[in-house]
């Protein structure tokens, strides 16, 4: 099985192209994901659509929007409430998890690698076949 993530970008605008992406998508949801981290001492999330893999190609997107929105767990913002908009609307828990950095990582590729085996280690995307 191929798991990638997706990135769309890490601006306000690409959360409404991946709950765009979530809503066109809603029977292949698999999990939806809130990772909290924190960039220059700022607490911040990235979304991510996991969806269910593809019937031919055994390929399993993890579409995502990385590190780019404040988060404020007492005053949530307006993308963080779309997000829990969709939750309800597809009837599916968003899983938090607390994460590194991708700063901490030399480059995309290896941040990604090692959220792939977190999730995998957590069962929340199929381990490796």
């Amino acid at each position: 099985m191929i798991q990638r993530f997706i990135e769309l970008g890490e601006g306000y605008n690409d959360v409404y192209e991946l709950l765009e992406i979530a809503r066109t998508n809603e029977h292949r949801i698999q999990q939806l994901l809130l990772l909290h981290t924190e960039k220059n001492n700022h607490p911040v999330v990235s979304f991510v659509v996991v969806l269910q893999p593809s019937r031919t190609g055994n390929f399993q997107p993890l579409y995502t929007c990385r590190e780019g929105i404040p988060y404020d767990a007492e005053n949530k913002n307006k993308r963080v409430q779309l997000f829990e908009e969709l939750s309800e609307t597809v009837n599916l828990p968003i899983i938090s998890l607390e994460v590194k950095p991708s700063s901490m990582f030399k480059d995309k590729e290896l941040y990604y690698n090692h959220l792939i085996g977190i999730l995998r280690l957590n069962n929340l995307i199929s381990p490796l076949s």
